[in-house]
C-alpha cells in the first residue's frame, strides 16, 4: 500500500508542479497587463462550477476534447502520429449530417444510430487513405494527415454552400438534420446531451483495449519497439494501419456528436480548436489512456474559464492557451530533469 501511494505521488507531483509553475508564469503576464491576477485565477478555475448550466457547458466542451485526444493517442500507442483529427472530425460530421438530412423522416431509434455510425465510418475512411499510403508506400502519416485537413475545409464549404445549403443562414450552413437524429439531453434547461455518455464509454473501451487485451499489448509493443515486435511475429505494418483507422473513427465520432448533439446541422467551423487542444491533452497525459479523460476535463474547465474571463474581465482568452502550453512545457521539462 505504501509503495502504491509513493508511485501515485511520483506520478502526480510533476503535474502539480507544472500546473503551479504555468499559472505563476501566466500570472506575471496578467499582472503586467494591469489585471487582478487572483480574480483571473478564480475566474479560470471556478467558472465551470458556479451553476448547473456552466458545469453542463464544461461537459459539452469535454466531449470533443476527449475524443480528439483519443484520436491522437490511439495511433500514438503504435508509434504513429495522427495529426488529421480535425479533417476526420469534419468528414465525420459531413457523413452524419448527410444521413440525418437524407433520411430525416426516420424515427429516432433508426436515424440516431445511423447518424452516429455514419460519422464513425466516414472518419475512419478519411484516416484510411493516409494509413494505406503509409502501409503501401511508407509515406509519413504526419504529412498526409495534415494535408487532408485542408482538403476537408474545402469539402465542408462545398457541402454547406452547394449541396444542402440553408438559404436563411448568413454563414455556410446546411439545413437541419431530422429530429430523430438529435441526441437527447441529459439535463433540463442545459445543452448537455447524451454524447457525454458515448464519449466516456469510448474512453473506457479504449483503456480496456490498450491496457487489458493481448491485441492492445501488441499495439503498445509495436509503439515501444517496432523492430523487436516484428522479430517476435507481430505484424507491425497492419497495426500501424489499424491504429490510424481507429483514431480516425473516434475523430469522426466527435464530428457526428457535434452534429447530433450541439448544432443539429453541418456548420463550417464546427471543429473549433479541438485538434490543437486534443494534441495538447494527449501529450500532457503522455499517451496514458487512463489519464486522458482527467486531463481533458481539466482543459475543458480552463476553456470555459477563459470565456468567462474574457467576458467579465476583458482579459484576452488566448491567455489560457499560454497556460496550457506552459503546462505541457513544464511537464516535458520535468521528464528531462528526472532523466538527468
Amino acid at each position: 500500500m505504501k509503495q502504491t501511494f509513493i508511485s501515485i505521488g511520483n506520478t502526480l507531483i510533476p503535474y502539480l508542479v507544472a500546473i503551479t509553475a504555468s499559472f505563476l508564469a501566466a500570472g506575471l503576464f496578467i499582472g503586467m497587463m494591469g489585471f487582478d491576477v487572483l480574480k483571473a485565477y478564480e475566474t479560470i478555475l471556478l467558472s465551470s462550477f458556479r451553476s448547473p448550466g456552466a458545469f453542463a457547458q464544461t461537459l459539452v466542451k469535454f466531449v470533443p476534447l476527449l475524443l480528439q485526444a483519443l484520436a491522437f493517442t490511439i495511433p500514438l500507442a503504435a508509434g504513429k502520429f495522427n495529426i488529421g483529427g480535425e479533417g476526420q472530425l469534419i468528414v465525420g460530421a459531413i457523413g452524419a449530417a448527410g444521413v440525418g438530412i437524407v433520411f430525416a423522416n426516420l424515427p429516432i431509434y433508426l436515424l440516431l444510430p445511423l447518424v452516429i455510425i455514419a460519422g464513425v465510418v466516414f472518419g475512419a475512411l478519411w484516416a484510411a487513405f493516409p494509413a494505406w499510403l503509409l502501409y503501401r508506400f511508407g509515406i509519413n502519416e504526419i504529412l498526409t494527415t495534415v494535408l487532408l485537413n485542408f482538403v476537408s475545409f474545402s469539402l465542408i464549404d462545398y457541402i454547406a454552400t452547394e449541396i444542402w445549403r440553408d438559404p436563411a443562414a448568413g454563414h455556410p450552413t446546411t439545413v437541419p438534420i431530422g429530429a430523430g437524429g438529435e441526441l437527447p439531453l441529459l439535463m433540463e434547461r442545459t445543452n448537455l446531451h447524451a454524447g457525454f455518455i458515448i464519449a466516456v464509454l469510448i474512453a473506457v473501451l479504449v483503456y480496456i483495449y490498450t491496457n487489458h487485451t493481448s491485441a492492445g499489448y501488441e499495439l503498445i509493443a509495436t509503439g515501444a519497439n517496432a523492430r523487436a515486435s516484428r522479430a517476435y511475429g507481430i505484424n507491425v505494418r497492419s497495426l500501424f494501419l489499424l491504429s490510424l483507422i481507429l483514431g480516425g473513427g473516434v475523430a469522426g465520432l466527435s464530428g457526428a456528436i457535434e452534429v447530433a448533439g450541439v448544432h443539429h446541422r453541418l456548420i463550417e467551423g464546427l471543429q473549433s480548436n479541438f485538434l490543437l487542444l486534443g494534441l495538447i491533452i494527449g501529450l500532457i497525459a503522455k499517451g496514458n489512456h487512463f489519464g486522458v479523460p482527467f486531463v481533458a476535463f481539466f482543459i475543458a474547465v480552463l476553456e470555459i474559464g477563459a470565456s468567462s474571463m474574457q467576458r467579465t474581465m476583458s482579459i484576452p482568452g488566448e491567455m489560457v492557451f499560454i497556460v496550457e502550453a506552459l503546462i505541457l512545457l513544464f511537464i516535458l521539462l520535468s521528464d528531462l530533469v528526472r532523466k538527468k
